[in-house]
């Protein structure tokens, strides 16, 4: 239960019925999906001798994958209920969980390809997962590689009010502003359904400005730069401006990083004014409203101090969401709110934030 310790004996988030937003459901292999394919795919996995494939978008056997304890042999981490349920849910005391599935559909270079792996993912997760613990809720995976068959899963999935946001990485084949992923910020606005953007790449193009790392360390470490770029292409080229009720959610994208980033986005945007003459308020205002950011991982100092600083430069406690990770391990022991974050935004970040951010889970939640 909330406020208790768990096995090791480390205190839990404080706040009655915290809602996670973001936990990992792992899918074993791409025969779990299966059963959820057209006749088609299902063959044609099964031909390529591909029903065994693992397109994780996590390095399987990467300490940060997942914690020692947390797995179960060579099991993909988080791939069974159960552990799900004794670990996240009630080891850290969540009332609800927003389950974000990362797998090969987001990643394929078939759209065809990516749009069976999606559609299979999310009658998975729905029937697996779902449909077995009513505290969990869900993001629709879509395959971003064409905008129209990633609306159609929208529209298929939409229905289901379990479904709260539509998940994609934040490095995609183009710059995110552009004209041509409109259609899913659209059908994103319909719905009420947040945009959440995860960590990880299409790997279409290198992940830096400066070629191809060379290491795991490098391309992890990169991924703040793909968020830099992207949210400030979504300001730039007027999404909040076209769709002023969409909201946007950074997962895993760090957090100490934002002030220095709304500091340049402001200081240049009253340069530049004229190559830009619809945006027409403060980049700060604009991400304030529109944009929310996982609290996990906080990549701060060790210092405590420090930290409550940064956060106070962000200047608005509305913006960070609370978020285990699950099973991805970003912080130490079972501390998943860290020394630092002050105490008054605590149970905004675990209730208040989530239930403002995702208005599907307030049909729920009172």
């Amino acid at each position: 239960m909330p406020g208790q310790n768990n096995e090791a004996g480390v205190s839990q988030v404080s706040v009655a019925n915290a809602i996670d937003c973001d936990i990992h459901p792992g899918v074993p292999t791409i025969k779990a999906l299966l059963p959820y394919m057209s006749d088609y795919w299902r063959e044609a996995f099964i031909a390529r001798g591909q029903d065994g494939f693992q397109p994780a978008s996590y390095l399987p056997n990467s300490p940060l994958a997942c914690r020692p304890d947390w797995r179960e042999g060579d099991a993909v981490g988080a791939s069974r209920l159960e552990l799900l349920q004794r670990h996240a849910l009630d080891g850290f005391g969540a009332g609800l969980a927003i389950c974000n599935v990362l797998y090969g559909g987001s990643f394929a270079i078939s759209e065809t390809m990516a749009a069976a792996i999606c559609s299979a993912v999310n009658d998975w997760l729905r029937a697996e997962w779902l449909d077995r613990d009513p505290r969990l809720r869900a993001s629709i995976v879509v395959p971003t590689q064409n905008p129209r068959l990633a609306v159609e899963e929208i529209e298929r999935i939409s229905g289901d009010r379990r479904f709260v946001q539509i998940l994609m990485p934040v490095a995609l084949d183009m710059m995110l502003g552009k004209e041509h992923y409109w259609p899913i910020f659209e059908a994103a606005e319909r719905h009420a359904l947040p945009i959440g953007l995860h960590a990880g790449s299409l790997y279409r193009y290198a992940p830096t400005t400066n070629g191809w790392p060379t290491h795991f360390l490098q391309d992890y470490v990169g991924n703040n730069h793909a968020f830099e770029s992207q949210l400030l292409s979504l300001i730039a080229q007027g999404v909040f401006l076209r769709f002023p009720d969409l909201k946007v959610v950074l997962l895993e994208s760090g957090v100490t990083w934002l002030p220095g980033f709304l500091w340049r986005a402001r200081k240049t945007w009253r340069a530049v004014r004229p190559e830009v003459p619809w945006i027409n308020e403060s980049p700060i205002d604009i991400v304030r409203r529109h944009v929310r950011l996982t609290a996990q991982p906080i990549d701060g100092p060790a210092d405590p101090a420090v930290l409550e600083r940064v956060l106070d430069q962000i200047g608005s406690d509305d913006m960070l969401l609370y978020a285990s990770d699950y099973p991805h391990w970003q912080f130490d022991g079972d501390r998943v709110v860290p020394d630092g974050v002050p105490a008054r935004l605590i149970e905004k970040m675990a209730r208040d934030n989530p239930l403002a951010t995702y208005p599907r889970l307030r049909e729920t939640i009172q």
